[in-house]
């Protein structure tokens, strides 16, 4: 496979509605503390889309690269192997020589979403195969170092997506009925959404930490959501891209909070958070309505619930959000997950054991 790159400013990335490969999600994570960077990928001279790639100092002089739901081209899939591994190969020279890695946490859709195989009697989809077969399949054809399973996704691979072109009435309608019932409790207990400012900013770390707790993770610290609220300079030619926070509360007492993306056509629903206290007022049901409401005034057509268990299994840890999430509807879409392409086999063995021991998501 011919393919080659080319540098160009991030300002300057394509049109996309995957908000992480945009120039808007480019100064978020620079402020952050990662080194952003563009490039074309061309084959015969011709471009066929772009990627963002995010540099992450590692320490001693070393890095690792992150191409975050990138790239979203596609290549035909018996080709993807050889597609990223060139990828990655023209990428190094402009990494530098202490980058023991390249990462590409793919968008495309999992090759084993079609596979009947990988479904039960019910229509539960089971999942990936082991990584040993599925690194086989990705490898298939490819004549030089491999790219190998990350042991973690920092973006979740499985998602949610609504069709969100109907009317309201057609969207609720096709609800489960709880979920109508809900948001409909949560109306008659008047509770409100409202988009927030970075002035609530305190508000939703109090909401998020809460949450946290509750359900035994670690939080990230307040200064991370700061930069998803300050306004970004970005090409005129890039698409509608924003990021909202959005606060539902009863009485004028905030009760849950979420920041919804906006990216051209499609709507995300990022970080979400909510109270301990009044949870029988029902609030984070009436905050995604009025989110999936919200994504339609500003002219989306889908929306992205961002992250549930890949089937309805008690015993993952996501079940709780995958049983949430899919009561407003909406079809189960597999992305591929996160690939790796080492640069230094040594180095990155070292942090891939690391890692093992510190698995999640991280947007």
């Amino acid at each position: 496979m011919n393919i080659s790159i080319c540098p160009k400013p991030t300002g300057y990335l394509m049109k996309t509605r995957l908000l992480q490969q945009t120039s808007y999600w480019s100064i978020i994570k620079e402020d952050l503390g990662w080194i952003p960077g563009a490039f074309d990928i061309l084959t015969e001279n011709e471009s066929i889309g772009d990627v963002l790639i995010l540099q992450k100092q590692l320490g001693d002089g070393l890095s690792m690269a992150y191409a975050p739901y990138g790239p979203e081209c596609f290549p035909e899939e018996e080709l993807t192997g050889t597609y990223l591994v060139k990828l990655s190969q023209e990428l190094k020279e402009h990494l530098g020589p202490g980058c023991i890695f390249v990462r590409f946490d793919i968008p495309w859709e999992s090759p084993y979403a079609d596979d009947p195989e990988r479904y039960d009697g019910e229509g539960n989809w089971m999942g990936l195969p082991e990584t040993r077969l599925m690194e086989l399949r990705m490898n298939w054809g490819v004549e030089s170092v491999g790219l190998r399973k990350a042991p973690s996704d920092l973006l979740p691979p499985d998602t949610i997506i609504l069709d969100i072109k109907q009317k309201d009435d057609d969207l609720f309608g096709r609800m489960h009925p709880k979920t109508r019932y809900n948001i409909r409790l949560a109306d008659r207990h008047e509770v409100i959404v409202r988009e927030g400012t970075a002035d609530d900013l305190p508000l939703w770390n109090t909401l998020y930490r809460e949450t946290a707790g509750r359900n035994n993770i670690t939080p990230h610290g307040p200064e991370y959501f700061n930069p998803l609220l300050e306004k970004k300079t970005v090409s005129p030619g890039e698409d509608h891209t924003d990021i909202k926070l959005l606060v539902a509360e009863a009485g004028g007492i905030p009760l849950a909070a979420m920041f919804m993306s906006v990216s051209s056509d499609r709507a995300a629903y990022l970080y979400g958070a909510s109270s301990d206290s009044q949870r029988n007022l029902m609030a984070p049901y009436a905050l995604q309505w009025h989110a999936i409401r919200t994504a339609k005034q500003e002219g989306c057509t889908s929306y992205d619930f961002f992250g549930v268990s890949p089937s309805p299994d008690p015993a993952h840890p996501m079940y709780g959000l995958y049983r949430f999430k899919r009561g407003f509807g909406g079809d189960l879409f597999h992305r591929q997950g996160a690939w790796d392409f080492p640069y230094d086999e040594s180095a990155y063995v070292q942090y891939r054991g690391a890692e093992f021991t510190a698995p999640g998501f991280n947007v």
